[in-house]
C-alpha cells in the first residue's frame, strides 16, 4: 500500500503545475467569518469559522485535526489553535468528513506546512487525488481544491490512535462515496463522554437519484447511512457543519466551558429525520418515473 502511495504521490507531482484550483465562490459568507475557538468536551475543542467545522483533538502525543474549511480558512485554523495555547506545528493526523473543498480547502497546504499525516476514507481517495474533479456533482465546477494524495486508507469502523486518544472512523455514504463520522471517548474532571462528530447525510443533487450516472449505488448508500446514524449511541455530538448542530443556540463567544450544552440526542434524531424526508422525496422521483438503482 505504502509503494502505490508513494508512486501516486510521484505522478502527482509531475503533473501537478497543470492544475488550476477554482473554488467556487458563491458560498455564505459564514463559511469564511472567523469564529473563537473554544473547549467542546474533554480534549476537544472548535477551532474552525462560524460555519465551516473544525475540531482539534489534543493528545500526550500530538494533535489531530478534523476538516480545514475553505482554502482561506487556514489562517484562521492556525490562529485559532494557537489562542488556545496549543502548537500548530503538534499536528499529526489530519482527518476530514467529507471530500468537498468546503471541508478541506486548506488540507493539502496544511498538511505540507505542518507534516501531519492524512488518514482518509478510502471511497473518497480518488476525489481528492484529482481535486474534487472526479466528484459526482461537484466535479461539474473543475478542480475546487489542491489536489491531495493521502497517507493512510481507512475502511469502515478502522480505529486511529494517537497517544491515549483512540477514534472510530464510520463509513456513512452518499453526501460523497467517502463521508464518514468519527467516535471517540473523552472525559474531563467530571465525567467521560462518549463523543460523536457526525457528517449529515444532506442531499445535493436537484435530479433524480437514477440520473446520477457516476454514483450508481448513490441511494442505497444513504439508506444505509440513515440505517447505521440512527442506530449510534453517543453523549456528545456536533457535525461539519455549525448550523447543523445549532452551535450558535449552544455556546457563545467567550462562553464557559460546557459539555452539557452539546448533549442533545434530541436535536440530532431531529436533524436526521428531516433530511431522511428529503432522501425519501427525492427516492419518490424515481418511483414515480418508474426507474430505480
Amino acid at each position: 500500500m505504502k509503494k502505490c502511495l508513494l508512486l501516486a504521490a510521484a505522478g502527482f507531482m509531475f503533473s501537478g503545475h497543470a492544475q488550476v484550483v477554482h473554488e467556487p465562490k458563491n458560498h455564505p459568507k459564514e463559511w469564511s467569518q472567523p469564529y473563537e475557538p473554544f473547549r467542546i468536551a474533554g480534549n476537544l475543542y472548535y477551532v474552525g469559522t462560524y460555519d465551516l467545522a473544525s475540531y482539534l483533538i489534543v493528545t500526550d502525543k500530538g494533535n489531530i485535526l478534523i476538516n480545514t474549511g475553505l482554502a482561506d480558512s487556514q489562517p484562521v485554523i492556525k490562529n485559532n489553535i494557537k489562542k488556545l495555547g496549543f502548537k500548530y506545528g503538534d499536528l499529526k493526523i489530519l482527518l476530514l468528513n467529507q471530500a468537498h473543498y468546503d471541508h478541506l480547502g486548506a488540507m493539502a497546504d496544511l498538511k505540507k506546512e505542518t507534516g501531519a499525516k492524512l488518514y482518509a476514507d478510502g471511497a473518497d481517495v480518488e476525489v481528492l487525488k484529482s481535486g474534487g474533479k472526479s466528484d459526482y456533482e461537484m466535479g461539474k465546477y473543475g478542480i475546487t481544491f489542491k489536489p491531495v494524495i493521502p497517507d493512510f486508507i481507512l475502511k469502515d469502523r478502522q480505529v486511529i490512535t494517537l497517544g491515549n486518544t483512540k477514534l472510530i472512523m464510520l463509513h456513512h455514504p452518499g453526501h460523497t462515496k467517502g463521508s464518514c463520522s468519527y467516535l471517540l471517548e473523552t472525559e474531563d474532571k467530571e465525567r467521560s463522554y462518549k463523543v460523536l462528530i457526525a457528517n449529515m447525510p444532506s442531499i445535493i443533487i436537484d435530479h433524480k437519484f437514477s440520473d446520477v450516472s457516476a454514483y450508481p449505488g448513490i441511494a442505497e448508500d444513504y439508506a444505509y447511512t440513515f440505517r447505521e446514524m440512527k442506530k449510534l449511541d453517543f453523549d456528545v455530538w456536533v457535525a461539519a457543519h455549525a448550523g447543523q448542530f445549532s452551535l450558535h443556540e449552544k455556546h457563545q463567544p467567550k462562553g464557559s466551558y460546557n459539555p452539557k450544552a452539546f448533549m442533545d440526542k434530541k436535536g440530532y434524531h431531529d436533524e436526521l429525520n428531516e433530511l431522511e424526508k428529503e432522501y425519501l422525496e427525492k427516492k419518490s422521483e424515481d418511483q414515480a418515473s418508474g426507474r430505480t438503482r
